[in-house]
Order: C-alpha cells, then structure tokens, then sequence
C-alpha cells in the first residue's frame, strides 16, 4: 500500500507544484489531507488535490492539525508554510514521531538553526531511531545539476567560479507580494537565494569558507536587499563572485566553473516550450558539448523522501537521502547570512558558519 501523506499549507506553492508532482507518482503516494490555517484555502487546496486523489480531505485550524498529529496511517507530512512558522511546525511534527519535508529555507538565520537542531537532537539523539527532517531543495535534485557534480573532475583543478543571477521578481510574479517574504530578515535574496547557493555546492562539491558582499536597495518595490555582489573563497582556495539581482527587466541565471583543463556552465532557460538547464561543456581543445536538461527536481526530492519514509517503516537501519537533510538545508541559509553580515558591514570578510 502507497505511504499515506499529508501537506500542511494550500498557497501558490501547494497548487502549482506540490500537488501536481505528487499526481505525476500517484503510484507510489496517498495524498491524504490537506490543511490550512483557515478553512477558506484549506478547501480551495483540496478542490486542486481531488481531482488526481479522490479521497484527499480538507482540514484546518488548530484541531486540524491535531487530527493530522493523531493520525496513525499518516507516515510523512509536507510542511509548505510562512518562512517563520515552518521550523516550529515541523518540530511539533517530529516530535510527534512524523517524518517531515519541510520547503526550504530550512530556517530564518543562524540561530533558527543551532536553536532547531538541538531540539531536534533531543528528540531523539541517535539517527537511526530519528525521525527524518528533510528540506526541500529541488535544485540538489535537478538533474542538470547532479550530471555537473559528476563532470566537474573533467575541468581539472578549479580556477574560477561565477554565479549570476539577474532574476524577475516583478508584481506579474504570483510571490511578489507574499507578505513573509517581505518580513523575512533578506527578504527575497534569501529566500531565493538559497537555490542558488545550493546550485553552488552541488556542482562545485565544496564548501564556501569566506565572503565579502555590498549590498543595495534601489528597487523600493522589494524589500531591503535586492542587490547582492559577493566575492567568496572555497576550501580547495579557488575563489568566485556570486551576483544577484532580484528583479531583473533581462532575467538571466547561470554557473559557471573554469578549470585548467575546461569550462562548464549551467544556464537555465527552455528548449522546445521545456524550462530547464543547458550544461554546457568547453574543452582544452575549443570543442564544446552541450545537453538541455527540463526541470524535474520537485518530482525527484518528493520521490526521495516517499522512498525513505517508506523504508523507515520497514524499521531497518536505512539512510535518508542526505541531499534532503537539514543540514544541507542550514549550510544554504549560512552562507547567505555570511553574505548579507559582509554586506551589513561595507563588504568585511565574513567566516561562513560551519554546520
């Protein structure tokens, strides 16, 4: 029988992503409930789920989520909520002995963060009786970036990285005026942001130690920053810029990796009315290869925590899929803080937190 799950939140998100992916591997899930804060969005959420899972009931409130807690057949939740209200959600979740995929940013700051793990860690110290507390980083998934992750030793030793991100958060975007974003410590370059930085450590499998940021505010439609200029250090030493502009009129997004022996880029955009990533491939020899990958990490990080939650059951000793874990999701929300401090500070060299 296919694990049992429910989805805590029905915005934008749970609409267009959550419940559609999931209907896309019906196969192998149950969509059970779906809740909400208000009985309003809680039924308009449902209206969206019945359609690929008939049987899918609509809770709210308070005793809403009691009734989801006290639910035995429920084996995971999916916890789509305001940034600020996810950590505490979840641990609740846990607590109760849920296994939880909570959206990303894993938590607001830093010490979210070391606050959330130690609880987390009382709950139950030892991983293989722990619940699992995965985060939702689709780009860790996608497979344009999981292909880099394997063709980056081709490029030979590391001498520059670029991250450019010229994005498009304009009022024709659906989030523009999601109002915990607004209130969010960084607004949308971190909540955005973290993507981008998980792109980052994915392709390059290396942790940025050191940053130094300028920040501005020029766009007063958005909330203060939303312009970001970084230099950073990676462990190997080779050093990057990472630049993002949230509102761009030309969106463009690309990594970019230049070895001794080659160059790799990662561009998104779409290829036959497919979005998703060309990774490109330059060689010694001026030959250049090119792949278009279409998007599909929601689907391959919702596939990877059914699939644990599943094997969790078993009782077995399994291993939850560590692209997941909140510690991924907390090295994201670091070094960001790291850059926005430095950006605080004039551009001072900031040491990323290590998690």
């Amino acid at each position: 029988m296919a694990p049992r799950i429910a989805i805590l939140g029905a915005g934008i998100f749970v609409k267009t992503q959550y419940i559609p992916r999931l209907a896309e591997i019906s196969d192998l899930v149950s969509l059970k409930f779906i809740w909400s804060r208000s009985e309003e969005s809680a039924k308009s959420a449902a209206e969206v789920a019945r359609k690929h899972f008939a049987d899918v009931e609509c809770v709210w409130g308070d005793n809403g989520l009691e009734q989801i807690i006290k639910e035995d057949s429920i084996l995971g939740v999916a916890v789509v909520l305001a940034g600020q209200a996810q950590v505490d959600t979840s641990l609740k979740l846990l607590k109760a002995g849920k296994q939880v995929i909570q959206e990303k940013p894993a938590a607001a700051n830093i010490s979210e963060i070391e606050n959330a793990l130690s609880r987390y860690n009382s709950i139950c110290p030892d991983p293989p009786g722990q619940p699992i507390w995965a985060v939702a980083e689709n780009y860790r998934f996608e497979p344009a970036f999981v292909e880099c992750k394997k063709l980056i030793a081709e490029i030979g030793d590391m001498m520059s990285v670029q991250v450019i991100v010229e994005g498009s958060m304009n009022s024709s975007n659906p989030y523009f005026s999601s109002s915990w974003r607004r209130n969010f410590t960084g607004g949308f370059i971190l909540d955005m942001g973290v993507h981008f930085i998980a792109g980052l450590r994915m392709i390059t499998g290396c942790e940025v130690v050191s940053v130094s940021a300028i920040t501005s505010h020029i766009d007063k439609t958005l909330p203060p920053p939303d312009n970001i200029s970084s230099n950073f250090q990676l462990e190997n030493g080779c050093s990057g810029v990472f630049v993002m502009v949230v509102s761009s009129r030309s969106p463009k997004i690309f990594w970019r990796v230049v070895g001794m022996k080659g160059t790799l880029q990662v561009e998104r955009g779409n290829q036959d009315g497919r979005h998703g990533y060309l990774v490109t491939q330059y060689g010694a020899d001026g030959q250049s290869k090119s792949m278009f990958y279409p998007f599909s990490g929601v689907t391959e990080e919702l596939k990877a925590f059914i699939h644990d939650i599943s094997e969790a059951k078993k009782g077995i000793n399994h291993v939850p899929e560590p692209r997941s874990s909140f510690l991924e999701g907390a090295r994201d929300v670091a070094l960001l803080e790291a850059m926005l401090e430095s950006g605080s500070k004039q551009g001072a060299l900031v040491h990323v937190k290590k998690f």
